[in-house]
């Protein structure tokens, strides 16, 4: 006779781990699925996670996972060719709880997936899933490498770009709602980075670009410190990148040769090279009978501008998920109308209310003139205060004549910036 499971989770990623962790604390008989060797393989992010879902769950986690550094620096750079202007923020405050940590995939999924291993979950690496099984019109389980594997709930955990989702006929992707991440790891000694970071030992800075670093596509750099390395990236709209007919790693390649991060990676060695799709903008739908979506599956990503979240709303996702199965099994009724408290939940929690706070920031952060004109207005117009050439005028006066004939737009878009972010 074939075994059933209780849940079959198809991912070993944060959102699929908090799942795993949560159902197998409580008893429940779950297999967790990942297509990779181990658990964050194949799991590609900026390399920053934001502290409090997973402290929900684990309290003080990270004292036991291999977190790299508690980012206490905070750095925006607006990025032109030869010049850029930076604001630095560093606040004593980020430090107790941390707010946010870097970390490195490859290890901290490993934990992660130790931690649900250790709670009672069975996982399967190297393991592709190629469909979903259905009895009387629900999912009933996965079938992969020509095997059936029975369960009560499927929760998809499988990436932005869900096979999972789209056999259940909760998404149909499109081009236009994803952006495409890629990032290097650059080692370099710990001293070294402090040094430039004007970092303490166990601190960690977290710098992100704006403006010549994409090529003037909507998207933007960053700079990650890590223990003894540097995760540096590119994030950029894949329509726009087809549109303008600019291979993806000639803008990695410029943005590492421009002058201000030249200088912070100089004498750097790159270890690693990866990049995944984002879903900027997706919307699937988060259940059906049989079956849940969370984390990147199901579009659960806010990019607010300042902060790019996708870690702790697949974290929080998971954990909502796992709530809703215990409900289900206690009812032994796997519909969409008992699935459906998973949505009513996530609206009650920070994840779907943040997402619709934030619903206006993907069209507002396509907007061109962020990438180009204000980068180059704040460089022009910080040169000017600085130049010393003889007679000068007063700072306001500088700045009226560097906007002179853009005022009427700029007032525009600050109004739908604050509207958006």
């Amino acid at each position: 006779m074939t075994e059933k499971f209780d849940a079959i989770i198809v991912g070993a990623g944060p959102g699929g781990c908090a799942a795993a962790y949560s159902l197998a604390k409580i008893g429940f008989n779950v297999l967790m699925l990942e297509r990779g060797k181990y658990p964050g393989a194949k799991n590609v992010m900026g390399g920053r996670m934001y502290a409090h879902a997973l402290n929900r769950l684990i309290p003080e986690f990270w004292k036991e996972a291999p977190v790299e550094r508690a980012v206490t620096r905070e750095k925006l750079t607006l990025l032109c060719d030869k010049a850029s202007v930076t604001l630095d923020f560093s606040d004593e405050q980020l430090l107790e709880p941390p707010n946010s940590f870097t970390i490195l995939r490859a290890k901290f999924d490993q934990w992660f997936a130790g931690k649900a291993i250790e709670a009672g979950a069975t996982l399967v690496p190297s393991i592709r899933v190629d469909d979903l099984l259905w009895r009387n019109k629900r999912v009933a389980g996965i079938v992969a490498g020509g095997d059936a594997l029975e369960a009560n709930v499927v929760i998809a955990a499988d990436g932005a770009v869900s096979l999972m989702a789209e056999k259940a006929g909760l998404a149909k992707f499109a081009v236009k709602e994803f952006a495409i991440g890629m990032k290097e790891i650059i080692e370099m000694p710990a001293q070294v980075i402090e040094d430039r970071f004007n970092l303490a030992s166990t601190e960690g800075a977290a710098q992100l670009f704006i403006g010549q670093c994409t090529k003037q596509i909507p998207g933007g750099g960053f700079i990650y410190t890590n223990r003894a390395s540097l995760s540096v990236g590119i994030v950029v709209y894949i329509s726009q990148l087809i549109e303008k007919r600019i291979e993806a790693h000639e803008i990695i390649r410029e943005f590492n040769s421009n002058p201000a991060i030249a200088k912070l990676i100089a004498g750097g060695k790159i270890m690693e090279y990866s990049a995944h799709v984002i879903p900027e903008a997706s919307r699937t739908g988060l259940f059906t009978d049989g079956m849940l979506v969370v984390g990147d599956a199901a579009g659960l990503l806010v990019n607010s501008g300042f902060t790019l979240r996708g870690m702790d709303m697949a974290i929080a996702s998971g954990m909502t998920a796992a709530q809703v199965v215990k409900i289900a099994m206690e009812r032994n009724d796997f519909s969409r109308k008992t699935l459906s408290h998973y949505e009513y939940l996530l609206k009650n929690d920070f994840v779907l209310k943040d997402r619709e706070t934030f619903k206006r920031a993907p069209e507002f952060l396509q907007n061109a003139r962020l990438y180009s004109l204000y980068p180059e207005l704040a460089c022009r117009l910080f040169h000017r205060l600085a130049l010393v050439k003889g007679e000068k005028k007063r700072a306001f006066d500088e700045l009226l004549e560097e906007t002179k004939g853009e005022r009427g737009q700029m007032l525009l878009d600050m109004i739908k910036g604050m509207r958006a972010l």
